[in-house]
């Protein structure tokens, strides 16, 4: 049986409450529930913060015996295992209801498929795949985390209209207006973290915190410091966790940053620098789902070499700065344009005075 408009609507509504937790879920996914009887909505809810009820709970404690023989629509399919809170699937068998259509299947190798499998043996009907791409984008790090090992790591960059970020002095403040960065505030509060390079920590000190706009959570901060020198006045170090990423097993400098709260990991590869790859397959393993790397030009290049980008966010400013200035990426230089990378937008929006580019690479 294919799915009807009513079924789209519903699981409309469901997305909107899973988007209700874009900023406090991690590491756990986003997730909505809407419970349906008659063509009525009787009990609705979506997951707040790890360890307390998931979607289905909240919205089964609203419906109470109105759930039986009615529809549930769930963003993700329902979990089948016992983690912090019982398993969702079993709630709805107790709830008697009689149809659950979700999203997507959960790409959690403790679920994947699971859910959906005890619901059909207890003889529920079951349909998935309704606003399947609208829910994965939701959940994109989780699932990235899931299937790959490692977060979803998007850059973010603000631009003049020829392609540089700041001027050859190296003044950076400001190159795009008040909505960009209030928006640029809103990926740092849906993030697990947020990345950037010891030159950025020098030339700008930054916080790296979010400040734009209201959230119950700060991000990690991360900083790429393959010797250690992250200065130990530097603002990001002021309050809220902090992870050095270095290449050096320096005892004194770990000793000195440690004593100001950071955490040190030392990840060196080959070249003596920082194993990108290798964080980020260490931050997946902490339960990191989407990480934010805003950081200069030099480290911006390193990422995209390494191919740990999986998405550019891109604010272009209405200006011209000229061609002394210094650009985004540090790429080595091309000698074919069969060589040049590929990106596909996947989204392009005015904020404010400026352009956001969302790209992808193909």
């Amino acid at each position: 049986m294919s799915a009807t408009a009513d079924d789209y609507r519903w699981m409309a509504r469901a997305l909107e409450l899973a988007e209700r937790g874009l900023f406090t879920t991690t590491p756990n996914p986003r997730v909505g529930c809407v419970i349906v009887q008659d063509g009525e909505m009787v009990g609705e809810g979506w997951h707040h913060r790890a360890g307390e009820p998931h979607a289905e709970v909240h919205a089964l404690a609203m419906a109470g015996e109105r759930a039986r023989g009615a529809s549930a629509y769930v963003t993700l399919e329902p979990c089948s295992h016992h983690g912090r809170t019982p398993p969702c699937a079993e709630a709805l068998v107790k709830a008697g209801v009689a149809r659950v259509v979700a999203a997507m299947e959960d790409p959690n190798p403790l679920v994947a498929g699971r859910g959906l499998a005890l619901l059909r043996d207890a003889g529920i009907d079951v349909m998935f795949g309704v606003q399947e791409g609208e829910a994965r984008e939701l959940n994109i790090g989780f699932v990235s985390r899931m299937i790959r090992g490692r977060p979803w790591l998007r850059l973010k960059a603000a631009a003049t209209l020829d392609g540089k970020t700041a001027l050859d002095n190296g003044v950076s403040q400001w190159i795009t207006g008040d909505d960009a960065r209030r928006d640029a505030h809103r990926w740092r509060a849906r993030s697990c973290a947020v990345l950037t390079g010891i030159g950025t920590v020098r030339d700008d000190d930054p916080q790296l915190n979010v400040r734009a706009i209201p959230t119950e959570r700060q991000p990690l901060r991360i900083v790429v410091d393959a010797r250690l020198e992250t200065p130990l006045n530097a603002k990001l170090l002021d309050g809220g966790p902090v992870l050095i990423a270095g290449a050096i097993d320096d005892a004194e400098r770990v000793a000195a940053l440690s004593r100001r709260g950071a955490e040190v990991l030392i990840l060196p590869n080959t070249g003596g620098k920082v194993d990108l790859p290798a964080l980020l397959l260490e931050l997946g393993r902490r339960g990191i789902n989407e990480v934010l790397a805003e950081s200069g030009f030099k480290l911006n290049g390193s990422l995209l070499r390494e191919n740990c980008v999986d998405e550019l966010i891109l604010y272009l400013a209405p200006t011209l700065v000229g061609d002394a200035a210094r650009g985004l990426f540090n790429l080595p230089a091309l000698t074919s344009l069969a060589d040049k990378r590929q990106l596909a937008f996947h989204d392009i929006r005015q904020i404010g005075g400026d352009l956001r580019i969302l790209a992808r690479p193909r």
